[in-house]
């Protein structure tokens, strides 16, 4: 997918880029898929604000996803490939042998008219789904499962792949988009190829505006307030930060602290970390 830039009309235009959305075929979504999505401005029950930086932006509707690819040796034909305001990638919507509609992630190279197939038989091509264990070594996969029947969880976002390195007894090792190797059961399904929309991540916004209509309100930096609101703050005119590292507005170390618990069940799992 390439990217349009524009001329230097304005400030702002100068740095901004937009995606040319050339993989989308379908403009509009199908709206038996279709959820409502209320925004809550990162508010409580009691409307107490627990998630800063939030409110505003275009409205939205949810597009309902198939993440567990359930309907099984039943091919189904690419009606589509949609723009999903909800997440990075694109999704397609494909059509069932019996006329049932869903939405998938939609891999790099998947076209209008292509079959995709959710079987153990499949072949090995983007969008078809299967057991981890019946997957060869070496392949590019995701939306992966953490456990079986659950629907994947990861490998996601736009432009992500994981690679399945080796299968040992009941489980297999696949090394994440970040570098960590992972244990994931064979049992697990994942999804062959590559996720979509790779060129998300060179995307530049390019003015404040943009942000707002993502749904994003303005950072203040802790440095510009008082003591009694942040950490860093106070001083008279431009002042370090006073402490042994940055720290959060309630004074957590930031930036690198590392929150994982020691004792996290799942750390078993983890083969080799990312860093």
């Amino acid at each position: 997918m390439g990217m349009k830039h524009f001329k230097a009309y304005t400030p702002s235009r100068r740095n901004m880029t937009v995606s040319t959305y050339e993989e989308v075929t379908k403009k509009t979504p199908e709206k038996s898929l279709l959820a409502t999505k209320k925004k809550n401005s990162g508010r409580n029950s009691y409307g107490r604000i627990t998630v800063r930086h939030q409110g505003g932006g275009n409205r939205q509707k949810y597009r309902i996803v198939d993440f567990k690819r359930n309907k099984l040796d039943m091919t189904a034909t690419v009606m589509g490939i949609e723009y999903d305001p909800n997440r990075s990638s694109n999704i397609a919507l494909i059509q069932y042998e019996d006329g049932e509609k869903a939405y998938i992630l939609a891999p790099v190279g998947l076209k209008d008219g292509d079959k995709v197939v959710s079987s153990d038989k499949a072949d090995i091509k983007p969008g078809n789904c299967m057991r981890i264990e019946n997957i060869p070594v070496g392949t590019m996969i995701h939306n992966i499962e953490i456990n079986p029947g659950q629907g994947a969880k990861l490998v996601r976002a736009a432009g992500q792949e994981a690679q399945l390195m080796a299968k040992e007894g009941k489980y297999a090792h696949v090394r994440l988009p970040s570098g960590e190797m992972r244990l994931v059961m064979s049992v697990c399904k994942a999804t062959i190829g590559t996720v979509g929309n790779q060129d998300h991540e060179n995307v530049k916004l390019g003015k404040a505006g943009r942000t707002r209509h993502l749904g994003v309100r303005p950072t203040v930096r802790g440095s510009v307030m008082n003591p009694v609101d942040h950490p860093h703050g106070g001083g008279e005119g431009r002042a370090p930060v006073g402490h042994a590292g940055p720290l959060t507005p309630w004074g957590k170390p930031a930036l690198g602290y590392k929150t994982r618990a020691k004792n996290k069940n799942t750390n078993k799992f983890i083969v080799k970390r990312r860093k």
